[in-house]
């Protein structure tokens, strides 16, 4: 997939799922980020490190996994 095929532009749409599950619900763990954006899981996790790469997510290391939630 390059970068004029539907790719990046299906993983910033994803990401913009993503952000507003954050803002509207709070922080989340990874499962249940891709179980409420719904859509495949690799897709979700694409988007989470293009949202983590510019700067936008704090992610919280706990016992239990990964809590994702909006940098501030």
């Amino acid at each position: 997939m390059d970068a004029t095929s539907g790719g990046v532009q299906q993983i910033g749409e994803t990401a913009g799922a993503v952000w507003r599950t954050l803002a509207e619900q709070g922080p989340q763990s990874l499962a249940k980020i891709v179980e409420r954006v719904g859509g495949n899981r690799d897709l979700v996790m694409q988007a989470i490190g293009w949202l983590a790469r510019e700067g936008k997510l704090e992610i919280a290391e706990t016992k239990r996994g990964r809590i994702l939630s909006l940098r501030e």
